[in-house]
C-alpha cells in the first residue's frame, strides 16, 4: 500500500511538473506573436494616443494574461459603450489558446516601462490625497501588488488612466458577472466624484517613476 502511494505520489508529482512547464510563458515565442500587437501599441510596447492604444512594456505578466483572457472571453470589450475595448476583442482572440496568451504576456514582461509625456491638466497635490485609499493596493508608487490582484499604474499614459477611471465609474468596465477585481475597482472609482478630481488624481499618478 505505501509502495503503491509513494508511486502514485511520484507520477501526480511528474504531470504537476509538466503541467508547470507547458504553463510557462515563452518570451521568445510571444515576440513573434506580439508583432500582431505592435501595430497599435508600438514596438516596445510603449503605446500610440493616436490609435487610443495604451502602454503594455512593462506591465506586469499575470495582469497582461488575466486582461487578454478577459477580452477574449467577454468579460471586457463586450459592453456597447466600450468603444475601443470592442477593438481589442477581436485581436486577442487571434491569440489561439492559453499558452499563446501566455507566451505574449511573458515577451510584454520584457519590455521597458515607458515614460509618457502627461497630458491631463490636473492638480497633482490635490491628486494625492485623492489617491490616499488607493494605496492599499496599488502602492505608494504605483507598483502594483499581485498578491492583492493590484496592477501597476506607474508609467502609463494618462489619457489611458482616465479613461478607465470614468468606464469604472460608468459601470462599462467591472459590472460583468466575471470580472471579479473590476467589481472591487469600480466602488474605489466611484469615490472620484467629479471629473476634476479624476483628473487630480490621475496627475497624481502620472508623476510616478
Amino acid at each position: 500500500m505505501t509502495k503503491t502511494i509513494v508511486c502514485c505520489t511520484i507520477l501526480l508529482a511528474g504531470v504537476l511538473t509538466i503541467s508547470a512547464a507547458q504553463a510557462a510563458g515563452d518570451a521568445e515565442k510571444g515576440k513573434q506573436l506580439f508583432a500582431v500587437c505592435a501595430a497599435c501599441h508600438g514596438q516596445a510596447g510603449e503605446g500610440n494616443t493616436a490609435l487610443n492604444a495604451p502602454a503594455n512594456g512593462g506591465q506586469d505578466e499575470w495582469y497582461v494574461i488575466r486582461q487578454l483572457r478577459n477580452f477574449r472571453e467577454g468579460v471586457r470589450g463586450s459592453d456597447p459603450k466600450d468603444t475601443f475595448g470592442a477593438q481589442m476583442r477581436p485581436m486577442a482572440m487571434q491569440l489561439a489558446d492559453d499558452q499563446a496568451v501566455e507566451d505574449v504576456a511573458a515577451y510584454v514582461a520584457t519590455l521597458a516601462a515607458p515614460q509618457p509625456a502627461a497630458t491631463v491638466e490636473g492638480d497633482a497635490d490635490a491628486g494625492s490625497e485623492a489617491y490616499t485609499p488607493c494605496v492599499a493596493c496599488h502602492g505608494a508608487n504605483g507598483e502594483g501588488n499581485k498578491s492583492l490582484n493590484a496592477p501597476r499604474l506607474s508609467r502609463q499614459h494618462d489619457w489611458y488612466v482616465v479613461r478607465q477611471l470614468e468606464n469604472f465609474k460608468a459601470g462599462v468596465r467591472g459590472t460583468h458577472a466575471k470580472d471579479i477585481y473590476g467589481q472591487q475597482m469600480r466602488p474605489m472609482a466611484q469615490i472620484l466624484a467629479t471629473d476634476q478630481q479624476v483628473a487630480d488624481v490621475t496627475a497624481y499618478i502620472a508623476t510616478f517613476e
